[in-house]
């Protein structure tokens, strides 16, 4: 069971998934939990500034010794976390320097100190709980600071040590987001991870189910923020949900279901806020398709990256040549569209990608546009039923919104366009409206 931020921000968040937890004790639960909302961002904004010589943690103890309070816990319950954040700031303002490597350490302790805050709530009204950091319940991975992944084994390594450390009848907290290297090192596996933490452990000891608590009713149509009369997909497939997850889904972290699809375990998306709603369940087979669409997607603030080249004519091994330097500039191409002598690729932001430009000259005119959109549209029936184009790209007109690129695949499941960032709202209300109408 993973709660996230918005799941646990406060006391009375923290009440609500006590409840949630409860009612599912015959079934054994595994807790895994995020910071609390907000933490992570004062985290690396302290570090950030302690960078640039200007040392304060007072929002971070603040927020925390709130949360704290609320529970009724000893505000000062955490102080030894808080004397650690302390002296990394002040070690990050010597040396002027925050590394990916420092950073994961700094975002650490959010997890590290909500899983503290959760396990005592739950004890002291209770529900005997305990707290883990996830890498002393065989969470260790690669060094890959900020995006890292458990190492080869790590599923051997996390039954054996659970059944050593976790004392029967009491539920364990475990840090999501968090893991550390072999040589110690904390690491994280990126933002929004804790989801990917949830499925991790759910693999690594065999659970029946992985249940991810929001604050939505499980996978929506669309971004209800954008599209107010998104509705709820009941179920879905681990393909569906995998590319809702990479092109922008709110719900799902991109990397969540690997895992689960690898042990065939059912991933639960459900609402903390209304934990009797059934949520989203998301299986291989996905269950009876509800219509030919499953759900609209979108990523902003990408970049679109166009080399026109009249030596691509005819010649093998040009895009190769293209893609092995991208590759060495760690580059990750979304959507490519090719003609003969022009090639587009859609990419995310990168600090990487002036210098990538730069070299891509070599092998003709390169062009940059930025502030682009995907818009991905996922289906299962998107190849066999007539005239759904059609009415895609008739909303689109109508709403006067301009498609710069398309991308759909024979066997694909999903239908990828790239507008202007401007446009993304328009463009998504109106796809949504002509679709489920």
């Amino acid at each position: 069971m993973k709660f996230g931020g918005s799941s646990v921000a406060d006391a009375r968040q923290i009440e609500k998934v006590k409840e949630i937890v409860k009612a599912r004790l015959p079934r054994t639960p595994v807790v895994v939990a995020s910071a609390h909302k907000g933490m992570t961002d004062m985290l690396i904004n302290a570090a950030k500034a302690a960078a640039r010589g200007e040392v304060d943690a007072t929002r971070i103890l603040e927020r925390q010794r709130g949360v704290l309070r609320g529970i009724g816990a000893d505000e000062w319950m955490l102080d030894h976390y808080f004397k650690e954040i302390e002296d990394l700031l002040r070690g990050i303002s010597l040396v002027r320097e925050a590394s990916p490597r420092v950073l994961d350490h700094m975002q650490s302790f959010g997890e590290r100190m909500s899983v503290r805050a959760i396990a005592y709530a739950f004890t002291r009204q209770g529900l005997k709980a305990e707290a883990y950091d996830a890498f002393d319940l065989g969470f260790i991975t690669d060094d890959n600071f900020g995006a890292a992944r458990p190492i080869e084994g790590h599923e051997a390594l996390m039954k054996k040590l659970y059944a050593e450390r976790v004392q029967p009848g009491t539920v364990p907290v475990i840090t999501g987001f968090v893991g550390k290297t072999r040589a110690g090192e904390i690491t994280t596996v990126g933002r929004n991870g804790s989801d990917y933490s949830a499925t991790v452990f759910a693999a690594g000891l065999a659970a029946e189910e992985c249940e991810i608590w929001t604050d939505t009713d499980g996978v929506m149509t669309s971004d209800p923020s954008v599209v107010k009369s998104a509705k709820n997909i009941p179920s879905m497939s681990f393909a569906e949900a995998s590319e809702l997850a990479y092109y922008g889904g709110r719900v799902l972290h991109p990397s969540t279901l690997l895992p689960a699809v690898k042990a065939n375990i059912p991933v639960r998306v459900l609402n903390t806020n209304r934990p009797d709603h059934p949520g989203t369940v998301i299986t291989e087979s996905g269950g009876e398709a509800q219509g030919p669409i499953t759900s609209i997607a979108y990523k902003e603030n990408q970049s679109v990256i166009t080399i026109e080249s009249a030596k691509m004519l005819g010649q093998p091994g040009f895009l190769a040549k293209v893609f092995e330097m991208l590759g060495r500039a760690k580059i990750d191409v979304d959507m490519i569209s090719t003609s003969e002598v022009t090639v587009s690729m859609t990419c995310a932001p990168s600090p990487n990608i002036p210098e990538a430009v730069r070299e891509l000259e070599a092998f003709g005119r390169v062009t940059l546009d930025e502030k682009k959109s995907l818009v991905c549209v996922v289906g299962r029936s998107l190849k066999t039923k007539p005239g759904l184009a059609a009415k895609i790209f008739g909303a689109l007109s109508s709403a006067e919104v301009n498609v710069e690129m398309i991308s759909h695949g024979a066997s694909a499941i999903n239908l990828s366009l790239l507008v202007d960032d401007g446009d993304i709202n328009r463009a998504v209300l109106a796809i949504h409206a002509a679709l489920f109408a």
